[in-house]
């Protein structure tokens, strides 16, 4: 079983829940946000049908609770910025992860760096989507990742910034589950990377599916 702190630590090209960027060492600290004690419930303000190589999945997205990280991914979405993105990393029974490569490990020129949200409290259950980050809390861009199976070790906390939840997968977890028992290899320093390419073909808007 892959160690959880080894999978949160980012180190060269080889990340895990990290974003591609610096590592952030030399950086100060700021200090870590208490988490809400009584968090919302995800609400889906927006949803996006994102086919895949793999099947498609439909994404709801909370503007209201998280609306710095929800309207981060609608602007990527709105520049169809994640058409043609690998899910690069792929760890069964923890989560997917893309939004930031092309074919061939190619990464994709990104928007500034947003701020962490993950202090309103929304847990990373299984079929929620997150932001990748590097060690740096306000670092995340465009990658994201799908949670495979509940993960509260993702949770911010009060000794951890935590990775920021801002939506849920409505329709197609059994895509999200078939990429995660992919086989994968080590490719130029990336871990856990599908042996066979799996591409993010479109990310459109959609009708939210009836609660």
């Amino acid at each position: 079983m892959k160690s959880i702190t080894g999978l949160l630590l980012a180190s060269s090209l080889s990340l895990a829940l990290g974003a591609c960027g610096g590592s952030g060492d030399d950086e100060l600290t700021p200090t870590i946000p208490t988490p809400d004690p009584t968090p919302p419930s995800l609400s889906a303000d927006v949803c996006y049908l994102m086919s895949t190589t793999k099947g498609d999945l439909t994404l709801a997205i909370d503007l209201t609770h998280m609306p710095i990280t929800g309207k981060n991914f609608k602007q990527y979405v709105d520049k169809s910025f994640y058409n043609g993105t690998l899910f690069h990393r792929t760890i069964n029974n923890f989560v997917i992860q893309g939004g930031g490569f092309t074919t061939g490990l190619q990464s994709k020129p990104t928007s500034a760096p947003i701020k962490n949200e993950a202090a309103v409290g929304i847990s990373n259950k299984r079929g929620t989507i997150a932001m990748a980050r590097t060690t740096v809390p306000d670092s995340a861009t465009s990658q994201f990742f799908i949670n495979v199976l509940d993960n509260p070790q993702l949770d911010a906390s009060a000794s951890s910034y935590g990775y920021a939840v801002f939506g849920k997968v409505v329709e197609g977890m059994d895509v999200v589950d078939q990429i995660s028992i992919v086989p994968t290899k080590t490719s130029d320093g990336f871990n856990d990377t599908p042996v066979n390419e799996i591409l993010i073909n479109s990310v459109m808007e959609t009708n939210c599916p009836a609660a």
